[in-house]
């Protein structure tokens, strides 16, 4: 198996508007620097210790993304380099990245995950959570953080009708959010949906950012 193939094979199908996340779950260093080498330098992780190992051992003109859940004791691991973290869920959590940008003399660009799942696993705001939060004075003081979209997970079945639904949810929530709290500010522009078993049906739905990893690294070894 061909690592780049499999990510010029994928790109080559992507429409111009939608950016690739490489995620790189349990995947060695070694694999990535295959990817990084052939010229892409997109990467996202779930959990903050491999982000913040691979950050510290690769090169670092990496657009690393947090794409999985995100304790607020954590932050300040990942506050002087990360790119993008999609999973914000919370107030706290939002103050948390905004106290970390400023210690580090940053604006962190973030994404508000959405549950739009059957699954209790998965976590996320409702659009009436989000919007509690937008209109909040406390958020009105954020200065150092800068919300760029939404990002929502589809429940794990082989029924696509269903996955679809959930997608087109996230689309719409996009729309209202943007419509009542971002209806001018260019940045808020961002979908992040779609995994390897489900992005085209989430670019369909409009999403801008697809999390892909086990098409092009293969299936995980999660033994190792």
């Amino acid at each position: 198996m061909n690592i780049v193939e499999n990510l010029k094979n994928l790109k080559k199908n992507l429409p111009e508007n939608v950016k690739l996340v490489a995620v790189t779950k349990t995947h060695p260093i070694e694999k990535i620097l295959e990817i990084y080498n052939s010229g892409y330098k997109i990467f996202g992780e779930n959990k903050v210790q491999e982000l913040v190992q691979k950050y510290e051992s690769l090169p670092k003109d990496i657009e690393w993304h947090m794409i999985g859940h995100l304790q607020t004791n954590k932050v300040k691991l990942i506050a002087p380099f990360v790119s993008l973290i999609h999973s914000v869920d919370s107030l706290k959590l939002l103050k948390e990245i905004n106290k970390e940008a400023i210690r580090n003399n940053r604006i962190i660009d973030v994404l508000l995950e959405i549950y739009i799942a059957t699954e209790n696993t998965k976590f996320g705001l409702s659009q009436e959570e989000a919007s509690e939060i937008l209109k909040s004075n406390e958020f009105k003081l954020l200065t150092n953080i800068q919300i760029c979209g939404v990002m929502g997970m589809a429940s794990y079945t082989e029924n696509t009708s269903i996955i679809k639904d959930e997608f087109e949810n996230l689309k719409n929530i996009f729309l209202y959010l943007k419509e009542n709290f971002f209806n001018e500010i260019a940045h808020f522009k961002d979908i992040s949906m779609g995994m390897s078993n489900d992005f085209q049906i989430a670019i369909d739905a409009g999403s801008t950012i697809i999390r892909v990893g086990s098409l092009i690294f293969g299936e995980r070894d999660y033994s190792k």
